[in-house]
């Protein structure tokens, strides 16, 4: 697992420290079978395999619809749906597998990824809201969202097979 660096400049340092949590939440999943993955943790539903589309589509949304760059045809579908069915990023569906989610968030990570490394961390954006936002802004938002859920993963993750950690020991 990557640390994130003491002397990087401001915005290897906040791309290293989200992609330390984007691993976390990986290795939360590691080793877990379909049931658990799909088995709902809370009265609301949480599931985690939920968690990981969730994150998925936030990292779409968040680092390429806010810069106007491309995403693919299940994040837009996941948006028509939005105002009728807010959840339906956290859901999966029966004919969703496994590998299928997990093949979106490393398409979703991918694709961020390249974000972050061409567009500035001043250059703005305009947020699923309206709202003006500069690419710091979303590498801070997008940190926050991913280590929120890492930490409801530990939760998850505890709850199902009695592992625990917040990282992986390499």
């Amino acid at each position: 697992m990557r640390t994130v660096p003491l002397t990087a400049d401001e915005k290897e340092t906040l791309y290293v420290a989200l992609d330390r949590h984007r691993d976390v939440v990986l290795w939360k999943l590691d080793g877990l079978d379909d049931e658990q993955l799909r088995r709902p943790m809370t009265p609301s539903g949480t599931t985690a395999l939920g968690m990981l589309k969730h994150l998925a589509a936030c990292e779409y949304g968040w680092f390429c619809q806010t810069f106007g760059r491309p995403t693919e045809a299940a994040v837009e579908a996941l948006d028509e749906s939005a105002e009728t069915d807010p959840d339906a990023d956290w859901r999966i569906e029966p004919d969703e597998s496994t590998a299928d989610v997990l093949a979106f968030y490393a398409r979703s990570r991918a694709a961020a990824d390249l974000a972050i490394q061409e567009i500035d961390l001043e250059a703005t954006g305009t947020s699923w809201s309206g709202r003006t936002v500069s690419m710091r802004w979303v590498l801070v938002h997008m940190l926050e969202e991913v280590a929120r859920h890492a930490g409801q993963l530990d939760i998850i993750r505890e709850l199902l097979d009695g592992a625990t950690g917040d990282h992986q020991r390499t």
